[in-house]
């Protein structure tokens, strides 16, 4: 661990080698963090469920989105991991269009509900409990006859992106930058915490936060968000919801270690024609220097609800000084100008 200048200093914005050091701790443990693979999330919510089982996350109502199977919404004060689930008329990389996609603007004419009226009734629907694409219907890679690679029913018009979000334990944590009472503080493995026995529900965390997850509950005003688990790794243990993952898409560990894994699972995946995957939020060189929980994503971050370029507020401390004495000079001059010209 760096003793310099550069890896204790305390800076606003930009990479910050030692984030446990610049908030006082000596000889912290390494950096840990979230690296969410959502190139094998199935959406199975296990995340969410032992995220609110371990820390007795109230319950959030579970209502629908009427977009999709998501019956959480989104991040907030009782919700501290979201499954997104997104449907898009796009296959994955590798698999051949299905017929819809010949016209790009045919899903606005397409019924639904007479589709969905002929499923096992018409010659190009699978019956029921059908597992294999008819022989002569087999798609490319697909033995005929047999369950398909692309999908068990062989059609390849639809895909899900499913990820699991959750606080981004930001390098720069613009929610702790502005809390007036020290509720929100910088542990020894560099994540971000909430103390609710000195939170004053003051909010002023909530629009500071580049990402829109911290949040207050209602029946008292306090904030509340993800913790990494805080209870859990001061014992050793990894954070509820990647301990429950079964496909591990959450993996939890060192953030460079994790970041040097994140790299090589990107190039797997172009080299296997997924050309789309890419990193998100694990530069240092970012708006927030880099995040403590980060994304491989299969698309634009705006689809999966993600700002693309999030910067935290406090970057533009330094500039708001210097205008601000810039400002104050002036008026200062004017002033003095005022009266030295004052007629005797």
């Amino acid at each position: 661990m760096s003793d310099g200048a550069e890896g204790h200093g305390n800076l606003l914005y930009g990479p910050q080698p030692d984030v446990a050091g610049a908030a006082g701790y000596r000889d912290a443990p390494p950096r840990m963090g979230f690296f969410t693979d959502t190139s094998v999330c199935i959406g199975c919510k296990a995340c969410e469920v032992a995220c609110k089982e371990w820390n007795a996350v109230p319950e959030d109502g579970l209502l629908l989105t009427g977009m999709s199977y998501d019956n959480t919404q989104g991040l907030g004060a009782d919700t501290w991991r979201h499954v997104a689930f997104i449907e898009q008329r796009k296959p994955l990389a590798g698999q051949e269009p299905g017929v819809a996609h010949d016209d790009p603007g045919d899903h606005d004419t397409v019924d639904v509900f007479a589709a969905a009226s002929r499923l096992g009734t018409d010659a190009a629907s699978p019956g029921p409990g059908a597992t294999a694409p008819p022989p002569d219907r087999a798609p490319g890679g697909a033995p005929a006859g047999e369950i398909s690679p692309v999908s068990p029913d062989g059609r390849t018009e639809l895909r899900w992106l499913m990820s699991s979000d959750v606080c981004k334990h930001c390098t720069h944590a613009a929610c702790l930058d502005v809390c007036p009472t020290g509720s929100l503080f910088r542990t020894e493995f560099g994540t971000v915490v909430v103390q609710e026995d000195i939170c004053n529900g003051c909010g002023y965390c909530v629009p500071a936060c580049p990402y829109g997850v911290i949040d207050q509950r209602k029946d008292d005003g306090r904030v509340w968000k993800c913790t990494l688990c805080y209870d859990r790794l001061g014992v050793g243990m990894e954070p509820a919801c990647a301990k429950s993952c079964p496909t591990d898409s959450i993996q939890f560990g060192p953030l460079e270690e994790l970041r040097e894994r994140a790299q090589a699972r990107v190039a797997q995946l172009h080299a296997a024609g997924v050309t789309d995957a890419r990193l998100y939020g694990e530069s240092p060189d970012d708006g927030v220097g880099g995040d403590g929980a980060f994304f491989l994503l299969l698309d634009e971050p705006e689809v999966y609800g993600l700002p693309p370029d999030p910067v935290v507020t406090t970057r533009d401390l330094p500039d708001m000084w210097r205008h601000a004495a810039l400002a104050a000079v002036s008026l200062i001059a004017l002033a003095a100008g005022s009266f030295v010209r004052r007629p005797r």
